[in-house]
């Protein structure tokens, strides 16, 4: 088996992580031994890794949180799983990752026909696109959003999640030439953002109000968002692209009622009834199952090259998702 470990954690994430070869545990009653098909590397595996995160495993650890395995061994006692059945990765188990070993009961089956690099990335980010754009402000049909690093892994979904929904989105991005991707995404209005952000938006829309802004940058793009929604207006936080703390005017705040909110995904799952969870994830691997959402991949990576993969998953200067997917 190979794995994906560091020891430490530090400011340059690919220096922390390495390769390494371990031997096959032996399976216990109820276990099962997985073979990984694909992992994404997501911003907050980055974080974990330079431990900035919210949550952080002891160590040492194996890296990567979700991902999508095939059964390959049945251990004593396993029922109602199959050799050869595609299944959902517990979040958290370590899936850069060659194999991995799982209870049987913790794994969720899943289409056998449906492209697992698309269903590696269902855990994450489209249940953040979908609840950040349900839980904060009552939108209606024809209504606008406007989102900053739409060209990230959530930004496409929350494109594709707007139209479904009959949304219009307003799509801003940090460089010109991220313009493209999120052009073919699909969203209504795709902009570079600037000081001057809010003046091109009310043009794009012809002065609709924007009552729902969704940041993952931080810093003055906070406040860009800011400017463009209406009075009494909700920008929703869920990242630090930028490194910098959110930036919101006090004229934002105090003259035109603008608030500030975060969302994390782990705290939704914490309070979120099981029957809530089914609901999203059974939505989720329907849509994905049937192509009707999908995510840009950058880049694909083997578990031996896991310091190329995480150094270009830290990288600004990319367009879509990197994956670690292990070599037969």
């Amino acid at each position: 088996m190979l794995q994906a470990k560091y020891q430490k954690r530090g400011p340059v994430p690919q220096e922390s992580i390495e390769a390494v070869t371990v031997e096959q545990p032996a399976l216990k009653e109820g276990e099962v031994l997985l073979e990984i098909l694909a992992a994404p590397i997501n911003p907050s595996d980055v974080l974990t890794l330079t431990g900035e995160y919210g949550i952080l495993p002891p160590l040492p650890a194996v890296g990567g949180n979700e991902g999508v395995g095939r059964v390959s061994e049945l251990g004593a006692g396993v029922s109602g799983l199959e050799v050869g059945q595609t299944v959902l990765l517990p979040i958290g188990i370590g899936s850069w990752a060659s194999h991995a070993v799982a209870n049987a009961k913790g794994l969720v089956p899943l289409p056998n026909d449906a492209d697992p690099r698309q269903l590696c990335m269902m855990t994450v980010n489209p249940p953040t696109a979908v609840l950040m754009l349900q839980q904060f402000v009552n939108l209606n049909e024809g209504d606008w959003v406007i989102q900053n690093a739409a060209n990230s892994g959530v930004g496409g979904y929350l494109i594709q999640e707007a139209k479904r929904r009959g949304l219009k989105s307003i799509n801003v991005v940090r460089r010109e030439s991220a313009l493209a991707s999120v052009e073919g995404q699909g969203g209504d209005v795709n902009l570079v953002d600037g000081p001057d952000l809010h003046k091109r938006v009310r043009e794009a829309t012809g002065g609709a109000p924007v009552h729902l802004a969704i940041d993952a940058v931080g810093g003055e793009a906070t406040n860009h968002l800011a400017n463009c929604v209406a009075e009494g207006g909700v920008v929703v936080n869920y990242g630090m692209m930028s490194g910098e703390p959110c930036h919101v005017s006090p004229a934002n705040i105090v003259f035109r009622d603008v608030s500030l909110k975060g969302f994390w995904l782990s705290r939704w799952f914490k309070n979120a009834s099981k029957e809530a969870q089914g609901k999203l994830f059974g939505d989720v691997i329907k849509q994905i199952a049937t192509g009707q959402i999908k995510s840009t991949i950058a880049a694909e990576y083997d578990v031996s090259q896991i310091k190329e993969a995480v150094a270009a998953a830290a990288s600004g200067e990319r367009n879509g998702k990197i994956l670690i997917v292990p070599k037969r």
